[in-house]
């Protein structure tokens, strides 16, 4: 097992990871990266499944500093943005900081090297020591597998969206779908155009307005090539008009009631059927849960290829599927799970270890819980993107995750060569009753859904960000560094001297 010394470890290269190397590099940190996969692109490395593509506009969905021209269409494919995010890495030269196959095993605090002892797995396992370290592993990045009583003993082949099988033969299939989130209304079009018949389980109805997404023309790609400035124009728009839609989501009354009564004009537009229309109208308030974008769902199901149950999947008897309705399904050749993420509870949470060896999992016993989103009490040196209220609901989390790193940026600026920063008790207590108070009478906790924006323990909000990311950035502006203990510096050398980035 190899050891080395770095800076800054950063876990993860999806967009939280690349926007940390970015901005802590030119802000003079020596970072490494480290990815359990081959290659980067998290979320859009591993979601392949036929349909996938982004539901925020693609000249939004991408870093300020890398503006793309040459997306194919307004909604950008999941393999365009894959694409994308390799082509970031090579121009900004971070291959070399990458070390691939790298899973994090274990990650503990040394108060006597005042540094994070990391443990990686894969091929070639390491022992790292970092002055600070990065979670930037994504909260869609673990599926969430449903406890259904029977269903490992399902025959056929069975898999979750986000680990597609592409050598399973669906075409002309009876095919089982369960959920009816973001995955399935991408998916459930595309699988009825080839399979014999497609069952959804939908456990409740989304609310689903209008996409669009036309393609772009080469003549228009390359405008936005050869002119920076309207490209730049379109990004402002779409930035404006993205952090407007906060008020329908958040329970706006006009926007939310004129949103909604989209949202039901493009139901009764596209599916005549008034009981099927019945079984599709959402039960609770818009904005409750994700609003979904999509203009060939509801024709899917509309035109007979689709047979929707509306309940969930709650059994598996050898070769029938039972629904919680009680009605039976037999003859389904293949089980696809879109049932979302491990997102209220990280997979990461119970083997990162801070002072005292208390994990996150334990310190977050009641929920997620940060200042800035950002920074845990007990986890010196610590930086966590996408985390505790780090998600939005209404416009691109790139943007998010860009005002995270910044922040970040800025707090190790005041820690000075060899600090520690260790967040006071007081100020995550104070951000969290924040949080508690913008979220409170918002549809997010009393629209009346289950949703993974909140956790299931304390029925606290812990994903999203309750406001706009103008509201995010005035907040962590005005944070001074009083958040932060006085800062404390190492009294030891550190365990391994070795020269940074090399390994001994």
């Amino acid at each position: 097992m190899t050891r080395r010394s770095v800076e800054v470890a950063i876990v993860g290269t999806g967009f939280a990871g690349l926007a940390a190397a970015m901005t802590l590099r030119d802000a003079g940190h020596e970072v490494a990266l480290f990815e359990r996969a081959d290659r980067v692109g998290g979320t859009w490395r591993d979601n392949t499944y036929p349909g996938v593509a982004c539901d925020v506009p693609s000249h939004l969905y991408g870093f300020a500093r890398h503006p793309e021209p040459d997306w194919s269409a307004e909604f950008a494919p999941g393999a365009e943005i894959q694409a994308y995010l390799e082509r970031v890495v090579a121009r900004e030269r971070l291959d070399t900081a990458i070390t691939f196959g790298a899973p994090l095993l274990d990650a503990a605090w040394d108060p006597d090297a005042a540094s994070w002892r990391l443990r990686f797995g894969g091929a070639a396992p390491a022992e790292v020591d970092a002055d600070v370290l990065v979670l930037a592993c994504g909260r869609l990045s673990e599926p969430r597998i449903p406890s259904v009583a029977g269903l490992e003993g399902f025959a056929g082949p069975i898999f979750h969206t986000a680990r597609w099988d592409a050598s399973a033969d669906l075409e002309g299939r009876h095919i089982a779908v369960v959920g009816s989130g973001a995955s399935a209304v991408q998916l459930v079009p595309q699988l009825a155009r080839t399979a014999s018949r497609v069952t959804l389980f939908q456990r409740s109805a989304p609310w689903i307005v209008p996409r669009g997404g036309r393609l772009f023309t080469a003549d228009e790609r390359a405008r936005f090539a050869a002119h920076p400035d309207e490209l730049a124009a379109l990004r402002a728009r779409l930035d404006a008009e993205g952090e407007a839609r906060f008020a329908s989501r958040s329970g706006g009354a006009d926007a939310a009631a004129a949103a909604s009564a989209a949202a039901r004009v493009h139901l009764e537009a596209q599916v005549a059927d008034p009981r099927l229309r019945e079984l599709l109208t959402p039960d609770y308030a818009f904005g409750c849960k994700r609003v979904l974008l999509s203009d060939e769902f509801y024709p899917a199901l509309a035109s007979g290829r689709v047979v929707l149950e509306p309940s969930a999947l709650a059994a598996v008897d050898g070769d029938e599927l039972v629904a919680a309705s009680g009605a039976r399904y037999s003859d389904v050749d293949a089980v696809i799970l879109a049932t979302g993420f491990q997102t209220t509870r990280q997979p990461y949470a119970g083997f990162v270890r801070g002072e005292g060896g208390v994990t996150l999992e334990q310190h977050w016993a009641g929920g997620m819980t940060s200042f800035g989103s950002s920074v845990v009490t007990g986890f010196p040196n610590l930086f966590v993107l996408n985390g505790p209220n780090a998600s939005l609901g209404h416009t691109s989390s790139v943007l998010m995750l860009e005002a995270q790193a910044e922040y970040a940026a800025g707090a190790l600026a005041r820690r000075g060569s060899g600090g520690v920063l260790r967040v006071r008790p007081e100020a995550e207590q104070d951000y969290t009753r924040m949080v508690d108070a913008r979220a409170a009478g918002t549809p997010w906790l009393t629209g009346g859904c289950r949703s993974w924006y909140v956790d299931e323990r304390s029925r606290r909000l812990t994903l999203v960000w309750p406001g706009t990311v103008a509201d995010y950035r005035a907040t962590v502006a005005s944070a001074d560094g009083s958040e932060f203990e006085p800062a404390t510096h190492r009294t030891t050398a550190p365990a391994v001297p070795a020269e940074r980035g090399r390994t001994p």
